[in-house]
């Protein structure tokens, strides 16, 4: 079957992506002449920390649409799937930059973590303090093809909020990391599926899954995960994922922040089911959920699945989950 979507030129989706998305917030955000970047149209006061992050196209809205006061000040864009490269990062950096130093918030894919570190290496050499947090909270597989260690996922949006408030708050370049590495350090995901994607540029599903089959433990590139199987109702999946997930970490007696991230395929309506069946499981075991996110939040293009991630709090990490942020793609009660 051919392939379906509304494109023009495979070589154009990544830059007429970029450009709409400006487009649509001409007040927020403004792309780079140079590549696939983007960054806030009123640069942070020069005290302040940077945040930059990225990664391959097809996880919209992340990163770009996370960019704004509170979370991000720049999103640099690689091709689906595809690492940004150093250059490209190098460009974001320059276009934010501050005298209190740059963070870069890296998710663990080997392509990602060798060009940000060599970004920030030619950053460093140019006397841009910059540091840099790798993301890793996909609880499905210790290693894949595409890391060394555990996959970022869609938790890694929990990094973007709490290290940006901080650094909206004026925290140094210390204390910003410090807080980053703080929600790695507590922060669990795991996903599922029951549709592969489609990347523009191959022209059919990245693999085959029966009409009552699902892929368990899924990564966000269409990545094999833990194993296939008879396709479950959503309590069975939820739980599924769950369990892996507090297994990794003792959440009980802690309060959390839950994300029930959407694939880009899936409906609200399935992923209101799923909330709503998790939550009576977190209460039941006695673990209180603080706040909520359902919604696409880190997608996998027109992939059929979701993702539950788990953010164990404090107070200090109430805090900044709670302080204002203003980007096109962060609502009050999530997307």
């Amino acid at each position: 079957m051919a392939m379906k979507k509304f494109i023009n030129k495979v070589e154009d989706v990544e830059e007429e992506m970029t450009e709409g998305l400006a487009k649509a917030y001409p007040d927020q955000l403004e792309k780079l002449d140079y590549g696939t970047i983007i960054c806030r149209k009123n640069k942070k006061a020069n005290d302040k920390v940077a945040l930059v992050s990225g990664g391959g196209s097809g996880h919209e809205p992340a990163h770009a649409g996370f960019v704004g006061e509170g979370m991000l000040d720049a999103a640099v864009a690689g091709t689906v799937y595809t690492s940004p490269t150093p250059d490209a990062i190098l460009e974001g950096i320059h276009a934010v930059k501050t005298d209190a130093g740059v963070l870069l918030v890296v998710k663990n894919y080997t392509g990602d973590v060798m060009n940000f570190e060599l970004a920030e290496e030619m950053a460093n050499d140019e006397g841009i303090k910059t540091v840099h947090v790798v993301s890793n909270d996909d609880v499905a597989v210790e290693n894949s093809s595409f890391t060394v260690g555990r996959r970022g996922v869609a938790g890694t949006l929990f990094i973007h909020k709490c290290a940006g408030a901080k650094a909206e708050a004026g925290g140094t370049l210390e204390e910003v990391q410090a807080v980053a590495q703080k929600v790695i350090d507590n922060v669990r995901s795991m996903g599922a599926a029951i549709k592969p994607c489609t990347v523009p540029a191959a022209g059919k599903p990245g693999f085959e899954l029966a009409e009552d089959e699902m892929e368990v433990g899924i990564g966000i590139h269409g990545e094999p995960g833990v194993h296939r199987e008879k396709i479950k109702t959503a309590n069975e999946t939820a739980d599924i994922l769950l369990d892996k997930i507090l297994a990794d970490i003792d959440y009980t007696g802690h309060e959390v922040a839950l994300m029930v991230n959407g694939s880009g395929a899936t409906p609200l309506m399935e992923l209101y089911i799923i909330n709503n069946h998790v939550q009576d499981v977190l209460k039941s075991k006695g673990i209180k959920v603080y706040r909520t996110f359902v919604g696409n939040y880190m997608t996998s293009i027109d992939m059929a699945g979701f993702s539950l991630s788990l953010l164990r709090l404090d107070d200090e990490l109430k805090t900044l989950l709670d302080a204002k942020a203003d980007t096109p793609a962060w609502k009050e009660f999530g997307c």
